[in-house]
């Protein structure tokens, strides 16, 4: 069988293997072909067929007339074959016809540009030139008005236009400015949208001593954007003009490719060669948004919103092992106890929970792990209603230890820290997974997990007034953080001071401490740790030194609503209300603020004289007698527990007597 090499990056056509162009017969043919070519090696029903080449009334026997045009193109495409023996290249297969094409330009071109992406500027260069070279025209250039060929058409000239920018961002990175700068004026010229062939240009020209021409173009760019388009530059547009304006020393053709070029290039790679619609684009996803979280602010937010898009995407597929792999792939280490999105949260483990019962049985266990962390870590606060997610902590961390997966484990153990609230009084314990997740990160290098578990250890340390350790493990987290670029730590470490201070310094100088702090949770992107916690800080402040409560009536208390406003309407002189409210107040949830909230409840119970809720308070607080009432969290404290504990003591012997 010969060879037969197909064009379609001009006039659509064939040639032998010497070279020499086969005869392809009459537009129709022609058609014909370029509609299997479009198809690239799939099937095309000839009904297909038929509507793309009479997209108005076909012609009676239109369907016979598709099967002499592919007849003439067999007999053109492969003389040699004997008659009724089948086609090899142009084969019938179901109910159309597909090209088995092995050589085509298109083909050769994608694989090129595709190639070149992982090479070195020297080598990059003469092969994106070699594949520019294979273009004659405009892709399917004779078909440019046929609407069957125009997504091809278009996705071939966008790869195009790319291989113009990529050569010339390898010519400049060799210092070819002037060859760089020639083929990207053309380039603009015919492509003036295209605001990363501008930036290009206008550094070209730079690098070549022609600042003034950089900045004229630059200006053009605006110009032709404003005008026709109606937007202004992009951010990349608008920093080149003011690093040239300022000559900033990463334009200089000798200096190091900055972190953000690098990253552009990287990531204008995978989006040109990953599939849009792979799971793999999903996966990596979830790896991004991991990275993104720790970042803080916006970052957080945003991660929080797309790994929730990744995950709804990534269920409808059917492929209940890709969909454990995106929502476990997300393993950020979480110290706060309480939801930041409880309603995302609560999708999650619901999305979790229904791809466990659909993994098969020969799923890697380390999914399943992966899954069941996630669960608990999401279900955060539930306890102690809820024993599901419990269980699924240590079930992940069975199977992380049987697996001897280090990174799997310390996210078990951070889900598992999650559910250690089923009463109050277990700081020893989360001391101990604190401990376990340090050791583990420090020797695999999780960093991000290792300023977990000092995070997690410095909580359970002022829990038990232990503030010197406590600062210890604030200053190792401090550490790690400012080397590996992690904003959020320095929140929890400024708060834990202020806790210290409001303990051992008086309150006026407590109140100070925590106003200070509060300032750390500016733009954090923790709602679920931010709203609320000043004034109760300052709540509990006032109850520790056993000062007159008081709270501006227009406070946002956020989620502790319910739990201070019987105190709040009892130091108002309501006590009728604050009575009612007492009768039904629910138990604090199972997190790091439960002993406060407690406290709180205790106190409110005591002025009311409501011995249910007072002996509900004692049995809640009891395991904690030894601890600081909220210092668990490592933000804030209402004083001893035992302090509150033979108040309740003292009030319900009073109450007997």
């Amino acid at each position: 069988m010969r060879v037969v090499e197909f064009g379609v990056l001009g006039s659509v056509t064939a040639w032998d293997g010497t070279g020499e162009p086969i005869a392809l017969k009459g537009p129709r043919h022609r058609a014909v072909l370029a509609r299997l070519l479009v198809a690239r090696r799939r099937v095309v029903p000839v009904a297909r067929l038929v509507t793309d080449l009479w997209p108005g009334e076909p012609p009676a026997d239109a369907v016979g007339t598709v099967r002499t045009f592919v007849a003439g193109l067999r007999r053109a495409l492969e003389p040699e074959r004997a008659r009724r023996t089948p086609s090899r290249l142009l084969v019938t297969e179901g109910p159309g016809y597909a090209l088995r094409a092995e050589h085509v330009d298109a083909r050769r071109f994608e694989d090129t540009v595709a190639a070149a992406a992982d090479l070195p500027p020297a080598q990059a260069v003469p092969r994106l030139t070699g594949a520019l070279e294979l273009w004659r025209g405009p892709a399917y250039a004779d078909f440019a008005e046929e609407p069957w060929a125009r997504a091809e058409r278009s996705r071939l000239t966008e790869l195009r236009l790319t291989a113009v920018e990529r050569r010339a961002e390898a010519q400049l990175a060799l210092g070819a400015v002037a060859d760089a700068a020639a083929g990207l004026d053309a380039h603009v010229s015919e492509h003036p949208w295209r605001e990363e062939a501008w930036q290009l240009l206008a550094l070209a020209l730079y690098r070549g001593g022609r600042q003034a021409d950089a900045l004229s173009v630059l200006r053009r760019a605006r110009h032709l954007l404003r005008e026709h388009l109606g937007v202004e530059p992009g951010p990349r547009l608008r920093r080149t003009e003011q690093d040239i304006l300022r000559h900033a020393d990463h334009l200089d053709p000798g200096a190091p490719d900055t972190a953000a070029e690098v990253w552009a290039r990287a990531s204008a790679s995978y989006a040109r060669m990953v599939p849009l619609r792979a799971g793999t684009r999903l996966e990596s996803t979830a790896g991004l948004m991991r990275d993104l979280a720790v970042t803080g602010g916006g970052g957080l937010e945003a991660a929080r919103r797309h790994r929730a898009a990744a995950v709804a995407a990534a269920e409808p597929l059917g492929d209940p092992e890709l969909t454990a792999r995106v929502i476990g792939g997300y393993d950020v280490p979480a110290v706060w106890t309480r939801s930041d999105d409880p309603a995302q949260a609560e999708t999650l483990v619901a999305t979790a929970e229904r791809t466990l019962l659909l993994l098969p049985p020969t799923a890697h266990e380390a999914s399943r792990a992966r899954l069941l962390a996630t669960v608990a870590l999401e279900s955060r606060g539930t306890l102690p209603t809820g024993t599901r997610p419990l269980r699924a902590a240590y079930r992940a961390v069975e199977s992380a230890r049987r697996l001897g997966d280090a990174d799997l484990l310390v996210f078990a153990l951070n889900g598992l820290f999650m559910q250690t609230f089923e009463r109050a009084g277990l700081a020893a314990r989360r001391d101990g997974i604190g401990a376990e997740i340090t050791e583990v990160a420090a020797r695999h290098g999780l960093f991000t997990y290792e300023v977990l578990g000092r995070l997690i250890r410095l909580q359970a340390h002022c829990a038990t007034g232990d503030f010197t350790a406590a600062e210890r493990f604030a200053t190792a987290a401090d550490t790690l953080s400012e080397r590996h670029e992690l904003p959020l730590v320095p929140v929890f470490t400024t708060w834990s001071r202020a806790l210290r201070t409001a303990t051992t310094e008086p309150p006026h100088l407590g109140e100070s401490a925590y106003r200070e702090a509060a300032k750390s949770l500016d733009g954090a992107g923790m709602p679920g740790l931010e709203r609320g916690l000043l004034p109760l800080a300052l709540l509990c402040l006032q109850v520790h030194h056993d000062l007159p409560v008081s709270a501006d009536p227009h406070t946002d208390w956020g989620p502790y609503e319910p739990f201070v406003r019987p105190l709040l309407l009892l130091a108002d002189g309501q006590d009728h209300e604050a009575v009612g409210l007492l009768a039904s107040v629910p138990s604090p949830p199972g997190d790091l603020l439960q002993e406060a909230l407690w406290s709180l409840l205790a106190r409110a119970a005591i002025q009311a004289g409501d011995r249910a809720l007072i002996r509900r308070a004692q049995r809640a607080l009891e395991p904690a007698r030894h601890e600081l009432a909220g210092a668990a969290s490592g933000l804030l404290t209402a004083g001893p527990v035992s302090g509150h504990l033979d108040a309740l003591a003292a009030a319900l012997a009073s109450h007997t007597s």
